[in-house]
């Protein structure tokens, strides 16, 4: 019988490391099997009373903010009334209404595709993208882009005379969607946010790389990143390298390795919010160089991509390189040039248009695959939440297990 205060012999150790290492690898088995398609009543069970937890977590830290959310309260208060009353005013207040609106919902789809929450889910595939493929097709058939505001962007419309000032070039394409672009651009920025808080955090505070139960998984993948660094670097393939790499950039070159980073498109930038967190990067540093990159330079490489590929010259070269193809290239053309058809029609007549071609096979697919990929989202959030709320009873089962035994 062990008396109190009495260290345990290496035999007893031995036996506690391996009974703590099986009761862990269980815990982290049942927590991935926490999903609604094999614990469907659990997992719904769990996430609503994680839901709750963030909640009055979230409540109590605007409450810290009294002052800032009674003036923002007021303000809006004031600006609802001012709604109510006549006056030239409500021109300036609408029109400021609806360009808050339109540009929070870019900056909502630009977080979601930074942040994804493992779906994968990017929204410039899904929403930014085509919006602007088809302004770009618009500017080519209607030979301008002063479209009627509204209703653009909602629904366009060729107008009946062309301001010269909006004639179709890449230019003036870019400036008529410049607005979505930027702001999508600075939600992807905000999306970096989580993991560099997290990892600032968790570095400040002396966190174990080797406590599972603490562990997010993007900061665990760098951990074991920095691991295999300083152990095993020879036994690194050409992605953990590259990743590496762009830790160094980011590291060494400060504001500047950051900015060429987040300008190209290329996946290796998910760990440098982690990566910036991890070592300490001044907050302006990494936020500035982050939105610069992402909202400017790295929208308008992609901007000017899309328009450059939706282009009148460029669709008419592929129309012609698919007649070339055998067997299937005229069927690919016809379809094509029906598609094309459609949508000329549709900007040429407006809403009659709209009734007789908005059943096509593609707008059907489109909107099937948009629907599966939300629903795919929002199963995914329901899965992670109940997880954090597995994670967190057990880390409260486990502090309780460790007082106890002191």
């Amino acid at each position: 019988m062990k008396r109190k205060g009495e260290l345990p012999s290496n035999g007893e150790s031995t036996k506690d490391s391996r009974m703590g290492n099986t009761s862990r690898k269980m815990e982290i088995e049942e927590r991935e099997s926490l999903v609604l398609w094999r614990k469907p009543i659990k997992t719904v069970d769990f996430f609503i009373r994680e839901s709750f937890i963030k909640i009055v977590s979230l409540a109590k830290q605007i409450s810290y903010y009294r002052k800032s959310l009674i003036t923002v309260i007021l303000v809006l208060i004031c600006l609802f009334a001012s709604l109510k009353i006549n006056g030239p005013h409500l021109m300036i207040i609408e029109y400021i209404r609806k360009k808050t609106i339109w540009s929070a919902y870019w900056i909502g789809l630009g977080v979601l595709s930074s942040i994804g929450l493992g779906t994968g889910l990017h929204t410039f595939l899904l929403y930014l993208g085509p919006h602007i493929a088809a302004v770009t097709l618009a500017a080519y058939e209607c030979g301008g882009l002063n479209f009627p505001e509204p209703p653009y962007p909602d629904d366009i419309l060729c107008p009946d005379n062309v301001d010269q000032s909006w004639a179709v070039s890449i230019w003036n394409i870019m400036r008529k969607i410049h607005l979505e672009a930027i702001m999508w651009g600075a939600g992807t920025a905000l999306g970096e946010l989580p993991p560099y808080f997290m990892a600032k955090a968790a570095r400040l505070s002396g966190h174990d790389p080797d406590d599972d139960d603490d562990d997010d998984g993007d900061l665990k993948e760098f951990e074991e990143l920095q691991k295999k660094k300083r152990e095993n670097p020879e036994n690194m393939n050409m992605l953990e390298k590259a990743k590496i790499m762009i830790e160094e950039l980011v590291n060494k070159v400060g504001f500047f390795g950051i900015l060429v980073c987040a300008s190209i498109p290329n996946p290796l930038f998910d760990l440098a919010g982690i990566t910036c967190g991890h070592f300490l990067v001044p907050f302006w540093t990494f936020f500035g160089a982050t939105l610069i990159g992402k909202a400017i330079i790295k929208m308008s490489l992609q901007t000017a991509f899309v328009i450059i590929a939706f282009s009148d010259v460029l669709i008419k070269n592929i129309m012609e390189i698919l007649g070339i193809i055998p067997i299937f290239g005229n069927n690919l053309q016809d379809f094509l040039q029906r598609m094309l058809q459609m949508q000329r029609a549709r900007l040429r007549r407006g809403n009659q248009s709209k009734l007789e071609t908005g059943n096509s096979p593609i707008a059907v697919a489109f909107e099937i695959f948009v629907v599966t990929m939300v629903a795919y989202f929002i199963v995914s959030i329901i899965n992670s939440f109940a997880q954090s709320y597995h994670k967190r009873i057990h880390r409260k089962k486990n502090g309780n297990k460790r007082n106890k035994d002191e």
